[in-house]
């Protein structure tokens, strides 16, 4: 018969097994990610560069005249490719969305699809439905947690609790599109 100390030490090393084989899928799945992540931002960019080259010529001379009278002109900085769990940035103009990360570009436009449609604002219960997530409170509550902190940094406006809408001047340039 066996020993129980040996039983245990047998499920132990199994268990320890499944974690390491857990683990290296995982890094796996988040190196995909990563690749993923940087591809798509490199699309954005490229986008927002077209929307730049096409865009009219007068932008295009103000942006250039930008800058000190005796000094050369300041010419903005690249905006930073969204990253997972980056940091929101307070709204100004000029702001484009793609400075979000994708969770928060994804609230930013279901709610100006929903806007657009004449529709009044969204719950993170209706929220998390629109994006197919479960609606368990652990979804919900971190939709909300995201959505508030977008309502802090003027992104959005919290018009009852609980009911998110576009902050007005987020809506008035087209701030999720």
């Amino acid at each position: 018969m066996p020993s129980v100390v040996g039983l245990l030490e047998q499920r132990e090393l199994t268990a320890r097994r499944r974690v390491d084989e857990l683990r290296e899928d995982a890094d796996r799945i988040h190196a995909e990610l990563d690749v993923a992540e940087r591809e798509w931002n490199e699309w954005v960019i490229a986008r927002s560069r077209v929307g730049e080259v096409l865009a009219p010529d007068d932008d295009a001379d103000a942006s250039e005249d930008q800058g000190h009278p005796d000094g050369p002109p300041v010419r903005p900085e690249p905006a930073e490719a969204a990253r997972r769990k980056s940091v929101v940035p307070m709204w100004r103009a000029g702001l484009a969305c793609s400075a979000l990360s994708v969770d928060y570009q994804r609230i930013l436009q279901a709610l100006a699809d929903r806007s657009r449609l004449g529709q009044g604002p969204l719950t993170c219960q209706e929220m998390a439905a629109c994006f197919g997530l479960d609606q368990v409170p652990a979804k919900v509550e971190a939709l909300r947690s995201k959505a508030k902190r977008l309502v802090a940094r003027g992104w959005l406006v919290e018009s009852a609790p609980g009911k998110f809408t576009l902050a007005k001047d987020v809506a008035g340039q087209g701030g999720a599109s």
